[in-house]
């Protein structure tokens, strides 16, 4: 063996690329297990340590560890070879190879698996000495796993990879938010010494205590560095469960059980919390925030349990997302149809309050923004609701009230907004060619090209005109006074009323069974974004028409329906794992400990990620129009030189 890695050690042989080697067993079977042939053994081992660690340097070198025996089947010329006598010789080895070089770490790496996978098979050994074939195929599996996953980087294999190199902008971040650490623990120190000067003292003559008067409002610098310094330690979470290889992952199986069990269990407890609705219109706040509560907690289960590849069940979570972008489509075509703010701070604050979230963990986790999809697609939608409504002519309900003529007009728009829609959808070389323009191709790319974008926002390019649509008739019969919206009574006459109810509960059925009887994946998507409005607009029939159902919501669904976006976002890294496709560990050996800690500490930090851009939003985007103007140059400031940033590091990658 010395000899054959004394030859490869020299410049002019070409050297193999990696290097399993391991010895023991013969030497304690030649040498009936004598305590000489041991320390004749570390003298060898000795002496080819140091031309394995010159060998190290430029291949992959590995001491296999000697596997354990089943010492009841060994026969008679191997009963000398004993698990004490393998252990013993198996510690002189590790410890001669890591202590080879003594100011660093020893480039030899012990290739350990396969003892700790015969320590599982060795009882099926038919001589008590050899491994079954399985254990060697598992051992060769591992070995590939090491010298092919750093090179092929496999997006569903986290085992083996080395840690991504931090880049120039996750180092800029990781200083920017210790720095904000810094910064708030000075000034909690600074306020808390001045409240301890400020605090009652004891008037010596009447023995009565006089309070000094003191400043109890929290200045926006405190509210400033507090969130950033919650934000920090809670991005420093994220990396370590998903970038810093410090905690394991799992592989999502999934089965009926672990899909529906939960699913019952959340719609019981969903149930059970209940309340009465603060007022009782169709798709009222209350209402909204549950609906979205319950779909985002139906699709965090679908996700975990990897039902994506059952088709009936993919094809209702396609609903339950089409749904979300109606409810996009609805509420902002409501808010400017009613308002008719189509101010640059109300845009300001949707822009925000949708993106701050994925900007900062684009930033930490290394991850291009088409990457977390869904806040790409309500972005773009929203930003279309708002130049199709403030678009001249801009028509709001107060103008349509005193003429109809301009009814037509906003239905116009809506057509138009329909035909470009259409033409989007089945040109694709146009839409290619509008988001592959710099920089909406920083935003939209993915994998060099914007193919998925173009999928994603194809997937649902009807509903969110379906939603604005709905929305604008609903208004105006609201306005006409068709409709009883009171607490208790029928969104319309009883005869009206049981009539679309039959026919939501016959159309919502038959949908279902249309996509449970799905066969294609392919052809399913190709229906969905036409007959997905179908089981939406039942479900808000069922939900609305009786008045009992509306003057009720679930406040358990509500809670989470108020964090949906960061529920959405943040499963991402910390509670599914290497980027949703699988799962984090963060208690080995116990799964349903796992995931409760883990599903407690993920709906934690989401609850404080959306106080936290809830509060940064009031300081960053100010009412005060010439503030706001500063501020958002600052902001593109900002964004140029994360462009700019961005483009050394694709240059120094490729």
């Amino acid at each position: 063996m010395k000899q054959c890695i004394k030859v490869w050690t020299e410049d002019s042989v070409a050297k193999p690329h990696v290097i399993v080697a391991g010895a023991a067993t013969w030497s304690i079977k030649i040498h009936n297990g004598s305590n000489e042939a041991l320390s004749q053994y570390k003298m060898n081992i000795t002496s080819i340590a140091p031309l394995l660690e010159k060998l190290a340097k430029t291949s992959d070198v590995y001491w296999v560890l000697q596997d354990p025996v089943y010492e009841d089947l060994l026969s008679e010329n191997r009963k000398m070879i004993t698990n004490e006598k393998i252990d013993a010789y198996n510690e002189a080895a590790v410890s001669i190879l890591n202590s080879s070089t003594r100011n660093s770490k020893s480039n030899v790496k012990m290739f350990s698996v396969s003892k700790l996978i015969a320590q599982e098979t060795i009882t099926e050994s038919l001589d008590g000495l050899h491994l079954p074939e399985s254990s060697r195929e598992t051992s060769a599996m591992i070995l590939m796993n090491v010298y092919c996953n750093k090179i092929l980087k496999p997006v569903d294999g986290s085992c083996c990879q080395p840690r991504p190199p931090l880049t120039l902008i996750q180092k800029l971040a990781a200083c920017f938010f210790t720095l904000s650490i810094i910064g708030y623990l000075i000034f909690y120190i600074i306020h808390r010494n001045t409240h301890r000067k400020n605090k009652p003292c004891t008037d010596l003559e009447s023995g009565e205590e006089k309070k000094n008067i003191i400043n109890t409002s929290v200045s926006p610098l405190e509210v400033l560095l507090q969130s950033f310094c919650k934000l920090g330690l809670i991005m420093a979470y994220f990396y370590m469960c998903d970038r810093a290889n410090l905690f394991m992952k799992e592989n999502k199986f999934y089965t009926h059980s672990t899909f529906f069990i939960p699913i019952i269990y959340i719609l019981v407890l969903g149930v059970f919390y209940n309340e009465n609705t603060k007022e009782t219109k169709v798709l009222n706040r209350e209402q909204t925030d549950e609906w979205k509560g319950w779909m985002q907690l139906v699709i965090l289960i679908y996700h975990i349990s990897g039902a994506s590849t059952f088709l009936p069940v993919y094809m209702h979570i396609r609903v339950l997302v089409a749904a979300y972008l109606f409810q996009t489509g609805y509420g902002h075509f409501s808010y400017f149809w009613i308002k008719g703010d189509f101010g640059i701070h109300r845009v300001c604050q949707v822009l925000f309050r949708l993106n701050f979230l994925v900007v900062v963990l684009c930033i930490v986790m290394d991850r291009p923004y088409q990457f977390y999809y869904f806040v790409p697609l309500v972005t773009v939608w929203f930003m279309v609701i708002y130049v199709t409504l403030a678009l001249w002519p801009q028509i709001i309900q107060k103008k349509a009230n005193g003429n109809c003529f301009w009814h037509f007009g906003l239905l116009l728009k809506l057509a138009f907004l329909l035909l470009c829609i259409c033409f989007l959808a089945y040109s694709q070389g146009a839409f290619e060619k509008i988001f592959s323009l710099w920089p909406l191709s920083k935003c939209f790319e993915l994998k060099g090209n914007v193919y998925e974008w173009w999928f994603r926002w194809r997937l649902d390019r009807y509903v969110v005109f379906h939603g604005m649509l709905f929305a604008f008739i609903y208004l105006a019969l609201q306005k006409r006074q068709v409709l009883s919206e009171g607490k208790g009574e029928p969104l319309f006459s009883n005869k009206i009323s049981n009539f679309l109810l039959f026919i939501s509960v016959v159309s919502f059925l038959t949908y279902s069974i249309w996509a449970s009887s799905c066969k294609n994946k392919a052809e399913c998507n190709e229906l969905h974004p036409s007959v997905s409005v179908v089981q939406i607009l039942a479900f808000i029939l069922i939900r609305n028409i009786p008045g009992y159902a509306r003057s009720v919501y679930s406040s358990f669904f509500a809670w989470f329906g108020k964090i949906s976006l960061e529920l959405f976002i943040c499963q991402y890294h910390i509670w599914l794992a290497a980027d949703t496709r699988g799962i984090l560990v963060l208690i080995p050996g116990n799964p349903m400990l796992n995931i409760i800690v883990s599903t407690f500490i993920f709906v934690c930090v989401a609850h404080e990620i959306s106080q936290i851009t809830n509060d940064l939003a009031q300081i960053i985007i100010p009412k005060d129009n010439s503030s706001l103007l500063k501020r958002l140059a600052c902001i593109a400031a900002f964004f140029c030189g994360l462009l700019i940033l961005s483009s050394i590091q694709d240059k120094s990658r490729h």
